[in-house]
């Protein structure tokens, strides 16, 4: 890295009882220079596209319609360009496992089998300071072969496989949207994706290049192809910073937008020279096209979330058309989420939830994915069978080219396809997801098992959005309950009256409940819909 001059960040504790006990490692003076350096060049264009997104809702909202864009037709006619060859390290990515930076799940994400770890500093991880250092920390031990972990609870011990045998990281930073209070400029926090990204690429880079391997990152609530070419820029300045080779990163763009689905092919070439794929991250998406249509009547209202399944027409739609969108430019096409966590105390539940998990995977490697996600070390042998029936040897399937496949832009948002209609039971779900999450994320935990599912910030996103939605058309259920802002609060105060009793008296009072229960009352129920919850939750965060 070149010389640092003095830091113009201010690193601002709220609670020095918090500070992590290794920070001084990752804050180093060259470091925060860099950060400083990456929010002095791009936060002024980040905070263009954020008001550019309000503008699009807007028009979005005036005209309940989307469509791709005339003026980047030519790019999408244009068949001659590519994106970069993959690296070694990403060439097969059949099996790829999701979660967050803390200790144990470091070890164990990378010795799980999978080909490639998501490294989580977004939805599955709530940005408290302790875990923003405390990953990076971590993801620096692994690295050097310096992690180890003990549960205190159990006894048991864990440390890292040869390094042969380990998964590929790709870091996820934080989306545009976020802020990152404890490291300010000028009184102004600096994006949490420039300090996520920042500080590991400065510490990583050359490291991981060591390793054979490189900076490889996942791109989150990426909303247009805007933002990718903003990301581009970025990853140029970074390497020339660092004085390495361009196109050392890489990154795979996370299509979880509504919006974005209608610009993968663009998104795709403002990235080419350090583009390694796109991701279908199926419940943000869902989240997104609530978000977005969310007042645009009956014909955008979506039924209970676990009635969407991938087979809904708009959803095969998406898939489709972002396989076809990534074989025909040379990128990996990487599945969905399987959020399920497999339980060994009821085989029979387990038989039949593993046996959902194995159709989705089949149904994606016969669709033409070259990998998919996984939230559990034990479903990487179920995934990675079904891409193994399809692949054999072959690291992927990029010579599928799905030509077979049109998509028209109604498709991607043919919500009215579905014959399913939300129901009272959906409504409760959606308040208890929502009530149990935002609890746990309250407290630091950003991935969470809820009634048997790994679930993250994207799962309380779709079940305040689908409330929103609900409670503002006016849906009635089939018994002739109206679905009104009451009857979300009583249903919330009985969910919180059960917890109470679930749970006792203790652990209720020492938890963050009441918190959670106002929280999703709050962006439920406001008349000003906010944007993502996390952003109110942020406040509340210690």
């Amino acid at each position: 890295m070149s010389a640092p001059a003095p830091s113009p960040l201010a690193i601002v504790e709220v609670d020095p009882a918090h500070t992590p006990e290794r920070q001084d490692e990752v804050l180093t003076d060259a470091a925060l220079a860099f950060v400083a350096e990456l929010h002095r060049r791009f936060t002024p264009r980040r905070d263009e596209l954020l008001a550019r997104r309000a503008e699009r809702r807007a028009e979005i909202a005036r005209t309940s319609t989307l469509d791709f864009l005339p003026e980047t037709a030519q790019i999408r006619a244009d068949d001659s360009w590519k994106v970069a060859e993959a690296p070694a390290a990403l060439n097969d990515r059949r099996v790829e496992i999701t979660g967050p930076t803390d200790r144990k799940m470091t070890i164990n994400a990378l010795n799980s089998g999978a080909k490639v770890w998501l490294a989580d500093f977004e939805d599955a991880s709530a940005p408290t300071w302790e875990n923003v250092v405390g990953g990076q920390i971590n993801l620096i031990d692994a690295y050097e072969r310096r992690i180890d972990f003990t549960d205190p609870k159990s006894g048991k011990s864990y440390a890292l496989k040869p390094a042969e045998e380990l998964a590929t990281v790709v870091m996820r930073p934080r989306g545009w949207h976020l802020a990152e209070r404890h490291l300010q400029f000028e009184g102004r926090p600096v994006p949490g994706a420039l300090v996520d990204f920042g500080l590991y690429f400065f510490h990583n880079a050359k490291r991981l290049l060591d390793l054979g391997k490189g900076p490889y990152f996942y791109l989150p609530k990426t909303e247009s192809h805007l933002e990718a070419r903003l990301w581009n820029d970025i990853f140029v300045f970074a390497q020339d910073y660092a004085g390495i080779p361009q196109g050392t990163i890489r990154a795979t763009v996370l299509i979880e937008t509504i919006t974005a689905a209608y610009e993968m092919e663009e998104i795709l070439y403002e990235l080419r020279d350090h583009a390694s794929g796109l991701n279908a991250g199926r419940w943000d998406y869902l989240f997104s096209i609530v978000k977005n249509f969310r007042d645009g009547g009956e014909k955008f209202v979506l039924p209970d979330r676990n009635a969407v399944t991938m087979t809904a027409p708009f959803m095969r739609a998406y898939t489709e058309l972002l396989v076809r969108t990534c074989h025909k430019r040379g990128a990996h096409a990487i599945g969905g989420m399987a959020a399920f966590i497999p339980n060994r105390r009821d085989p029979e539940a387990n038989e039949k939830a593993l046996a959902k998990v194995k159709n989705d995977k089949d149904r994606e490697a016969g669709d033409g994915f070259d990998g998919s996600w996984v939230a559990h070390p034990d479903l990487v042998p179920v995934a990675r069978a079904s891409f193994d029936a399809v692949l054999g040897d072959k690291p992927n399937q990029k010579d599928r080219l799905r030509e077979d496949v049109s998509v028209a832009a109604a498709d991607l948002i043919a919500i009215d396809s579905l014959d399913a209609k939300p129901t009272y039971q959906g409504l409760v779900d959606a308040v208890q997801v929502g009530t149990r999450y935002i609890e746990a994320w309250l407290r630091g935990l950003g991935a969470v098992a809820i009634f048997g599912l790994m679930e993250d910030a994207a799962t309380a996103e779709i079940s305040r959005s689908q409330i929103w939605q609900w409670v503002d058309a006016g849906v009635t259920f089939e018994d002739g309950r109206r679905v009104t802002a009451d009857l979300v609060r009583k249903i919330a105060d009985e969910e919180l009256a059960a917890i109470r009793g679930e749970i006792g008296e203790d652990a209720f009072t020492s938890g963050k409940w009441q918190q959670a229960h106002d929280l999703l009352l709050k962006v439920s129920l406001d008349a000003d819909y906010a944007d993502f919850l996390t952003l109110p939750a942020y406040e509340l965060l210690g």
